[in-house]
């Protein structure tokens, strides 16, 4: 309501109180019993104050309420509207989620099949390297030990035959074979 309608409302209640308080001390100095006629006519004009003030002024409150109503309901309906799209897009969030972590598995286990498999051809080439290393040093090792084996094999056929000889030896064999030696030795000089 504006200032102005309430003004005019306290005005028209104090003016109906002083009719009031007029009709009520006019009738206390007439008589004891107050006169039915003044009765009706204040009721009148109290009823008559009262229905102009609230016609004028209520149609303009429930008009201004109304509106207030209609617009708190239009709010309302924007408000709902925008929570039910926000909904629907957490809810298109939601499930697309799924769908990117059913994607993401896929990728996870495809690139773990593909680091299995990577894994598993390093480690082959590597248990390969490894064998022919020990092939290698398993080849290098009996050539060593067969050489080992051949000197061993002529030092101890060069102390047999020592041994031999020496059994065999004496003075007149070791002084024919001397002899035969330098024989062989000027044959060689006077062959060159």
């Amino acid at each position: 309501m504006k200032r102005s309608g309430v003004k005019r409302m306290v005005l028209a209640l104090l003016f109906c109180g002083a009719l009031v308080f007029a009709q009520e001390s006019g009738a206390k100095k007439e008589s004891a019993e107050p006169n039915q006629t003044w009765l009706w006519i204040n009721f009148i004009v109290l009823a008559a104050g009262l229905g102009y003030l609230m016609g004028k002024s209520l149609p303009r409150f429930f008009k201004s309420r109304t509106q207030g109503i209609q617009k708190d309901i239009v709010d309302a309906q924007q408000t709902r509207k925008l929570a039910e799209e926000r909904a629907a897009a957490i809810e298109r969030r939601v499930s697309a989620l799924g769908a990117e972590v059913e994607a993401f598995q896929a990728r996870a286990h495809s690139e773990m099949e593909q680091e299995g498999a990577r894994i598993a051809t390093e480690t082959s080439r590597l248990i390969a390297k490894v064998r022919e290393q020990a092939e290698f040093e398993i080849e290098a090792a009996a050539k060593a030990a067969r050489r080992e084996l051949g000197a061993y094999a002529a030092k101890l056929s060069v102390d047999l035959a020592e041994q031999r000889i020496r059994a065999r030896l004496n003075e007149d064999t070791a002084s024919g074979l001397v002899t035969d030696f330098v024989h062989d030795l000027e044959t060689e000089e006077f062959k060159n």
